[in-house]
C-alpha cells in the first residue's frame, strides 16, 4: 500500500567556500522559514565539531535561534551526540527551550562523538559515553519527566517538560534500544546506507509501546538535490560529491562550488567508496526525484523521511526545497494514512 510519510530537513550549516559562519547562519533561517512556507514538519540541526565546512556545533544555541526566527515547524537536534555532554546539561538546555518555545522542540540523539578522537577528548568526555549510552538516555527521560518526591538532581528548567526524544543511528544497536524504551527511530542512511532495513526490521519487531509513542515510527535519512532539469540537480550535486571525496582524504574543508564533470575530481578508487557512501541521495528533477523516492518508501514503509540539501547556491538551495515540496505528495498517492509522532 503506498504511504504518505511526513517530509522534514535535517541542516548541516555548511560553510560555503568564501562565505563567514555569520553568513552561513543567516543562510540556514532562510533555509528554515521557507522550509516552514512550504510546510515541511521538522528542521534539524546535526552536531558535528572541528570542522571548518560545517557550523552547527553549539547545536542547541543554533536550535533556539532557529526557533525564534520561525513560528510553526518543529526544531531540534539531529542530533546532539550524548557522549559529549553530560545528561544534565541537555536536559536543561531543551528544557529551556521547550520552555521558550512550547510543542515545538525535539531532541533527537546520537551515540558517536561527532568528531575525531582528539576533539572528542577537548570536549572532556574522555570517551566515556558511548558505552554508557543506555543510561544516559534513561538519566535524562528521567530529568525531562516529572518530579518525583525526594529526586536529588533536578533539571531546572527541563523537569516536566517531556521533550520528545528520538534516537538515531546507523547500525542495530540505537534501533533496538529506541524499540525497547518504546522511542522514534532514525536511521542515518544519508551517509551510512548498509544496515538500514535490518535496523527498521530490529525497531519495528521489538518494538514495545510506551508513554511516549504507541506504535513504531522510523524516518529514513536521504540526501536530496533537485533541480529544474536532470543535468543541473548532477551539476548542483557535485559539491557534495567533491566534499564527500574530501572527507576520504583526511581534509574537512568548505562546501566548493559545484563543477561539470566529477570524473575530473576523483580517482577510479574514490568513487566507488563514495558512491556507495551517497547511495540514498536522490538527484535530479521533480520527476526524478519523485520516482526515487517513491521506490524508497515503498520499500523501507518510511514514517518521516528526513532530507539534507546540501547545494553550494543558496538560492539553488531554496527551488530544491520547492521541488521537493511538489514531489513529496507523488509517492502518496491514492493514501490517506497520517502519522503521530
Amino acid at each position: 500500500m503506498s504511504r504518505t510519510p511526513d517530509y522534514s530537513l535535517l541542516e548541516l550549516a555548511s560553510v560555503r567556500e568564501g562565505d563567514s559562519v555569520a553568513t552561513t547562519l543567516a543562510n540556514s533561517v532562510r533555509y528554515a522559514q521557507h522550509a516552514e512556507a512550504l510546510g515541511f514538519k521538522r528542521f534539524w540541526l546535526a552536531e558535528h565539531h572541528n570542522m571548518e565546512g560545517i557550523s552547527s556545533s553549539a547545536t542547541s544555541v543554533l536550535v533556539g535561534h532557529i526557533a525564534g526566527k520561525t513560528g510553526s515547524i518543529r526544531v531540534g537536534s539531529g542530533g546532539v551526540m550524548l557522549p559529549n555532554h553530560p545528561p544534565l546539561v541537555i536536559a536543561e538546555q531543551f528544557g529551556t527551550l521547550e520552555c521558550l518555545y512550547p510543542g515545538r522542540i525535539d531532541l533527537g540523539l546520537g551515540r558517536a562523538p561527532g568528531t575525531d578522537p582528539v576533539t572528542a577528548r577537548a570536549l572532556r568526555r574522555d570517551g566515556l559515553g558511548a558505552e554508557q549510552f543506555p543510561e544516559d538516555v534513561a538519566r535524562l527521560q528521567n530529568l525531562l519527566g516529572p518530579l518525583q518526591p525526594g529526586q536529588p538532581v533536578k533539571a531546572i528548567p527541563g523537569a516536566g517538560t517531556n521533550v520528545p526524544i528520538w534516537l538515531l543511528g546507523s547500525s542495530l544497536f540505537s534501533a533496538q534500544l529506541a524499540a525497547m524504551l518504546g522511542l522514534p527511530y532514525a536511521f542515518a542512511s544519508h551517509f551510512a546506507p548498509d544496515q538500514l532495513l535490518d535496523a527498521l526490521h530490529a525497531y519495528r519487531i521489538g518494538f514495545r509501546p510506551s508513554e511516549h509513542l504507541e506504535r513504531p515510527h522510523a524516518m529514513v535519512g536521504v540526501n536530496v538535490v533537485a533541480a529544474d532539469t536532470d543535468a543541473e540537480a548532477r551539476r548542483l550535486f557535485s559539491s557534495q560529491q567533491m566534499q564527500s571525496t574530501d572527507m576520504m582524504r583526511g581534509k574537512r574543508d568548505p562546501l566548493a562550488p559545484p563543477i561539470d564533470d566529477i570524473e575530473q575530481y576523483w580517482t577510479a578508487l574514490e568513487r566507488p567508496a563514495v558512491e556507495h557512501k551517497l547511495h540514498f541521495s536522490f538527484v535530479g528533477s521533480a520527476a526524478t526525484v519523485g520516482r526515487g523516492l517513491a521506490a524508497l518508501i515503498e520499500e523501507t514503509e518510511a514514517d518521516e523521511v528526513i532530507t539534507t540539501v546540501r547545494i553550494f547556491e543558496p538560492n539553488a538551495c531554496l527551488r530544491s526545497l520547492e521541488i521537493l515540496a511538489d514531489v513529496r505528495q507523488l509517492p502518496a498517492a491514492g493514501d490517506a494514512s497520517d502519522s503521530s509522532a
